[in-house]
């Protein structure tokens, strides 16, 4: 090992007393933000609202905060040291889903007039399709919350116990779920707003903070930077290709990408019950596009990071000894520690913690939305109890919330043990995960809203069919059958856009299949 470069154990050492009292001030920050929302005491729908009274500005940058997860955080500069800036049309797509979910799902969403989308599916198709539409979320952010939530716990664990295996881990991942946690039940979504904007400032400033100084650490001259990057092929932003194993190419991000965030920004609770706290649906969809727009230059940030620090690899040899060995998953966390000065370290870690937060308390919420909205309501309803008084729901979802965190936080547990037993990454499963519940979810919304078709039964089917074909296209399953049909002209399994639209096409058709119910049979949308 080259003693001139360190590892990790002797970086870490180079955390302070000045950073952890930056990030515990920043922390406590957050919380007493939770807090002052609940001073306004919102119950029942606004609880999950906000009484439809948040500005169109921080529902952008909230919407943005939620979507610029923890993995985005790690993975964003690693995409960019790795490969190149084709990423971006990930946010190309974003701008056609959001013009769509703003024009076509919204007006129907607010129109049915329930904190939860999948209230929509509930009128159309009845209760147990919509309580099957927010089960098929409620799973689907599990898996993803919870290994996102892993993800985060590495590098804290790193940073407070020196190590992230065993005990220090599951300490780490039972903290950052509980700091989620307390302010999420405190405020609501008013409260997951207002700490998203924070975050989101947090976030962008202290990645900000480190494309400064990694420029001046590189230290060439511009055009001769811009000239190796180039020659390198790290300025590729368009990629014209047709092949359908990489994700982001002009025809995935058109076709793929763009059904996958209709899906996430129209279907998942999560995301879209930021747009669901503003006045009206036309505020909603300039909220959303208006995220998107903002979202460019800070996906640019993210992947610019990374191909600087593949630029000073090239100019001063690699960050850590053992980079080769171990891989390139934590090159930025080496370089906070490293580089970053006493105090900005402590803050670009509080940014860490800021995109990790800003993805927990906000599927914390939409999950507690959800739950009590599409499935114990009905469930109510259906026995003959009685509506529950707005205080008492409000009590009711904080215990849900509370729930869901502890879920989240003993899946994250077995993410972990996965991790170790197996040895592979989680980061494209939690990138990826949520296509599992998206296909399905966005067949019966289409149905729902373009076509006169459908019924609980085919709902059902179309969730099923939809999560099926997802399983069947990856590949481990892809490698199984498909030799089978093609032999050695067997094509390569599909990247994540195009089993997208193979399995929403599918789940779309299923759900085609069932004859509207008659009127009075099932709640119709005026």
């Amino acid at each position: 090992m080259d003693p001139l470069q360190p590892n990790l154990s002797s970086l870490i050492t180079m955390f302070t007393a000045v950073d952890w009292l930056v990030v515990v001030v920043y922390l406590g920050l957050v919380v007493a933000i939770g807090a002052a929302a609940s001073r306004r005491h919102e119950e029942g729908d606004d609880f999950f609202l906000a009484g439809r009274s948040m500005p169109v500005w921080a529902v952008a940058v909230s919407t943005l905060a939620t979507a610029v997860s923890a993995a985005t955080f790690i993975g964003g500069p690693q995409q960019g040291f790795r490969g190149d800036l084709s990423y971006l049309t990930f946010k190309f797509a974003g701008l056609a889903a959001f013009i769509i979910v703003g024009f076509v799902f919204l007006p129907a969403i607010f129109k049915a007039g329930t904190p939860s989308v999948y209230g929509l599916i509930t009128q159309r198709f009845g209760a147990s399709a919509g309580g099957g539409a927010a089960a098929m979320f409620g799973i689907g952010r599990l898996l993803a919350s919870g290994a996102r939530l892993f993800m985060t716990a590495i590098p804290f664990s790193l940073v407070a116990f020196g190590d992230a295996s065993g005990g220090s881990l599951a300490v780490a991942i039972v903290l950052v779920a509980a700091a989620a946690c307390v302010y999420t039940v405190l405020g609501g979504v008013r409260a997951v707003i207002w700490t998203d904007v924070l975050q989101a400032c947090v976030l962008v400033g202290t990645v900000a903070v480190a494309v400064g100084l990694l420029w001046i650490k590189v230290d060439i001259a511009p055009a001769e930077a811009l000239a190796q990057l180039d020659d390198a092929g790290k300025l590729r932003m368009i990629d014209w290709s047709l092949s359908w194993t990489n994700p982001y190419t002009v025809w995935g991000a058109a076709i793929g990408m763009t059904l996958f965030l209709i899906a996430a920004y129209g279907t998942d609770q999560d995301l879209a019950q930021r747009l669901l706290t503003c006045r009206t649906p036309q505020k909603a969809a300039w909220a959303g596009i208006l995220s998107n727009l903002i979202g460019w230059p800070v996906t640019f940030l993210f992947l610019g990071l990374g191909v600087l620090l593949w630029l000073e690899t090239q100019e001063h040899g690699p960050i850590i000894s053992h980079l080769a060995a171990e891989g390139d998953r934590d090159i930025f966390l080496h370089f906070i520690l490293r580089d970053m000065p006493t105090g900005l370290r402590g803050l670009m870690m509080a940014g860490l913690f800021a995109a990790a937060m800003s993805s927990l308390d906000s599927a914390l919420n939409a999950l507690a939305a959800s739950t009590t909205s599409d499935i114990i309501r009905p469930w109510r309803a259906a026995r003959g109890h009685a509506a529950m008084s707005p205080a008492r729901e409000t009590a009711m979802a904080r215990r849900i919330i509370t729930s869901w965190a502890a879920a989240l936080t003993l899946f994250a547990l077995l993410c972990a043990y996965w991790q170790n037993a197996s040895g592979e990454t989680l980061l494209d499963f939690a990138l990826g995960v949520m296509v599992f519940a998206y296909a399905g979810l966005l067949g019966i919304f289409l149905t729902a809203l373009l076509t006169p078709r459908g019924n609980a039964w085919s709902a059902a089917a179309a969730l099923l069919v939809g999560l099926l074909t997802v399983l069947s296209l990856q590949p481990f399953a892809w490698n199984l059958w498909m030799p089978m049909i093609a032999g050695e002209d067997a094509l390569p399994p599909p990247a994540f856009p195009w089993r997208m639209t193979i399995a929403s096409a599918a789940a779309f058709g299923v759900c085609l299949l069932g004859k509207r119910a008659p009127q009075g049979q099932q709640t119709q949308i005026a």
